[in-house]
């Protein structure tokens, strides 16, 4: 049988997450939800809501972890 042009389709279910912020932490993505909310004219209600949006941006401008993503695994594997 040929090969398909799509192979199987990616888990794209949310996962949950739990976690404890340090307070200093806290406090900061309290205050940049504030800045942002200052900014866009549109409040945060939650700033924990800010977790996912900044953490895809810091791996999507990671430029070593780019790098690393696109060298061969050594075992021939990607990952």
């Amino acid at each position: 049988m040929a090969k398909l042009k799509i192979e199987a389709l990616p888990d794209d279910k949310p996962v949950k997450v739990s976690l404890e912020l340090p307070a200093q932490l806290h406090r900061d993505l309290v205050a940049y939800g504030e800045a942002l909310g200052n900014q866009s004219g549109q409040p945060i209600g939650d700033p924990v809501r800010l977790i996912v949006p900044m953490l895809t941006r810091f791996i999507s401008t990671d430029r070593v972890f780019a790098r690393s993503r696109r060298q061969p695994h050594p075992s021939g594997k990607k990952g």
